[in-house]
Order: C-alpha cells, then sequence, then structure tokens
C-alpha cells in the first residue's frame, strides 16, 4: 500500500466554528467519527432558518463565520480538560472564558462577539450544538487533512508566507510532495495507529484571504488557486476508518 511517507505536523481543533482554533499535542481518532469537539458549539446570527436549538447539523450559512468578519479568523481558543468551557483570545477584546452549554452564556459570548462582527450583517444570537454531530462545513462526518508542502508552494505563488490557520485543517501532514494530498482521493492512508480514506477536495472561500494575526484580508489565496489550477481547492476531506491515537511527529503512510 505505502510508496509515500511523511509525518504528522500539526493537530488542531476548533470547540466553536470560526471562533478560534487550538493545538493538540494528541487526540483519539474514532471510526466514522469527527474530530473530538472540532465545531462542537457554534452562533447562529439573527437570520438563521431555525428555531432556538439547531435539532442537528445545519448549513454555515446560518452561523457567524470568518468570510463574513475577517477579525473572527484572530481569535484563539482552549477548551478545558472536562469539555464544559472555552477560553476565547483576540487582539481587540478582553480574554473571555465562557461555559457553551450554560444559561445566560450566548449572552456573554454574543456582546464579546459584537465588536469583531460587521454591524451589516445579520447580529450574532445565540450559541447552538448539534451534540455529536460536528457544525463542520458538510454533514458528513469527515475530518480535514492539508499538507504543509501545499502551504509552502502556494504561498510562493503569493511571495508570502501564510499561516496554516487561514484553512482551519485538523490535520496537517508534512514531508510528501506539495499536493500529494489530492492523488490521495479514493484511498486509504495511515496516521500512527489510526486508518483513514481520502474522500473528495476542500473547496475554499474568502476566509483564506484573511491573515489571521491581525483579521485583516491580504492575499489571494482562491485567485492563486484558480489561475494556477482552475479550482479552489485545498486540502482534503477524510473519514477515519480505524480508530487510533495520533501525534505530532506520527509516521503518514500514503499509496
Amino acid at each position: 500500500m505505502t510508496s509515500t511517507t511523511g509525518r504528522l505536523a500539526h493537530i488542531f481543533r476548533h470547540p466553536i466554528k470560526s471562533i478560534g482554533w487550538e493545538a493538540l499535542a494528541e487526540v483519539e481518532l474514532s471510526a466514522g467519527e469527527t474530530l473530538p469537539f472540532d465545531r462542537h458549539w457554534a452562533v447562529a446570527h439573527d437570520a438563521a432558518r431555525f428555531g432556538g436549538t439547531s435539532g442537528g447539523w445545519q448549513d454555515k450559512r446560518n452561523f457567524v463565520r470568518g468570510v463574513a468578519g475577517p477579525q473572527l479568523m484572530a481569535v484563539r481558543a482552549a477548551l478545558s480538560s472536562d469539555g464544559q468551557k472555552v477560553r476565547l483570545n483576540h487582539h481587540q477584546r478582553p480574554e473571555i472564558e465562557i461555559a457553551p452549554d450554560a444559561p445566560g452564556e450566548s449572552d456573554r459570548l454574543v456582546a464579546w462577539l459584537a465588536p469583531l462582527w460587521p454591524d451589516t450583517r445579520p447580529a450574532a444570537a445565540r450559541i447552538v450544538t448539534a451534540g455529536a454531530q460536528a457544525m463542520t462545513d458538510v454533514p458528513d462526518p469527515f475530518v480535514a487533512l492539508l499538507n504543509l508542502a501545499s502551504l509552502r508552494a502556494l504561498g510562493e505563488m503569493l511571495d508570502r508566507t501564510l499561516s496554516v490557520h487561514r484553512f482551519r485543517g485538523n490535520l496537517w501532514v508534512d514531508g510528501v510532495a506539495p499536493w500529494a494530498e489530492s492523488g490521495w482521493i479514493g484511498k486509504e492512508i495511515r496516521i500512527g495507529s489510526a486508518g483513514l480514506r481520502i474522500e473528495a477536495p476542500i473547496t475554499r472561500c474568502n476566509a483564506t484571504k484573511v491573515d489571521p494575526e491581525t483579521g485583516q484580508v491580504d492575499a489571494d489565496t482562491l485567485g492563486a488557486l484558480s489561475a494556477a489550477f482552475g479550482h479552489r481547492d485545498f486540502g482534503v476531506y477524510a473519514t477515519v476508518i480505524n480508530s487510533g491515537t495520533v501525534r505530532p511527529g506520527d509516521e503518514v503512510a500514503a499509496p
């Protein structure tokens, strides 16, 4: 099976959809599930097409997102060890810690987000969760796998170094050729003791144009991808098919 060998470089989780990222030292991947607590919560806006609770997975258009509010891209997050609280940081806001499932916490988070969210958009309204089903951009229980060599290649096209956090991936691999991940679609790979099947490319939006340090648009990532390849895909979706714990440094074995 294995003709390509690389390493897992980073693991990232995004507890609240579009509002902060955190790095993990290890994670247990379970067959048929997303990365634990990734996009476990989301913030619905006033124009959301569902009621007070989500009732399961909902389309991304119902939520506040970095594509509409670029300053959200500059938020960092940390989930407590018991999974009950999230600490958020942003260079323009005081640190806040919330318990997303507790009464009254929606109001606290909405107030904290208000200066970061454009007043020309439907206002942030409430925290929602779909429970075991993450509020990822697609309803399938995928993890997002990306390639550092592809990021460097894209950065060369734009004559700048690009942060991994523009692309909100879960698993970043290194030590394989640029764009190798596109050739893995429909095939199986192994990361440490976990097995994954690569399912489909990830089509990108304007949020990737934002510098996640400043929250400012500064690079036409989509234009570069379109000019080079005729599409806006970067990274791939994967299904976990064999459970296992993965850590940065683990071997990545691919076809």
